[in-house]
C-alpha cells in the first residue's frame, strides 16, 4: 500500500536519526517525547551528567532544516537556563528522491539532509 507519510510519522522518522546518533555520541537518556508540537523531544545526559534538551524538526523540501524560529528559541532557552541545561537543535530535512515537490511516501526512499546536532547558546545576549 503506497501512501503518504504523516506530520507525526515524519516527525518519528527524524527522531530516529537523531536518536541514532545521539546513542552512538554515548548520550543517556532521560526522557524522549515523540509527541508532535511539544518540546524538547529528548532530554538526556552525557557522561559528566550534564543535561541536554534536544529539539528535533523535521523539514520538507523546499524549507531548509537548519533555520528554527529565533524568538520562539529565545524562550526555550530562559528555560534551559532554569533547568541549567544545554540545547542542541536538530533539523531534519527529507524529500522525496524522484519529485522534490512531492510528499514522502510509506516504505519507500528519501533524500535526507542533516548536518548533526547544532549547538544553541543559552547565555543571555
Amino acid at each position: 500500500m503506497i501512501r503518504t507519510l504523516t506530520k507525526q510519522e515524519l516527525h518519528n522518522l527524524a527522531m530516529n536519526i537523531v536518536g541514532k546518533e545521539l546513542e552512538e555520541k554515548g548520550f543517556e537518556f532521560i526522557a524522549i517525547n515523540s509527541t508532535l508540537g511539544k518540546h524538547p523531544q529528548f532530554v538526556c545526559i552525557d557522561k559528566s551528567n550534564q543535561r541536554y534538551f534536544v529539539l528535533v524538526k523535521a523539514i520538507s523540501y523546499p524549507d531548509n532544516p537548519h533555520n528554527y524560529d529565533v524568538i520562539w528559541m529565545e524562550a526555550f532557552k530562559k528555560h534551559a537556563r532554569e533547568q541549567e541545561a544545554k540545547i542542541f537543535f536538530a533539523g531534519v530535512g527529507l524529500q522525496n528522491p524522484v519529485d522534490p515537490g512531492k510528499p514522502l511516501l510509506l516504505n519507500e526512499e528519501y533524500i535526507l539532509e542533516y548536518a548533526g546536532l547544532q549547538v544553541i547558546e543559552t547565555h543571555l545576549n
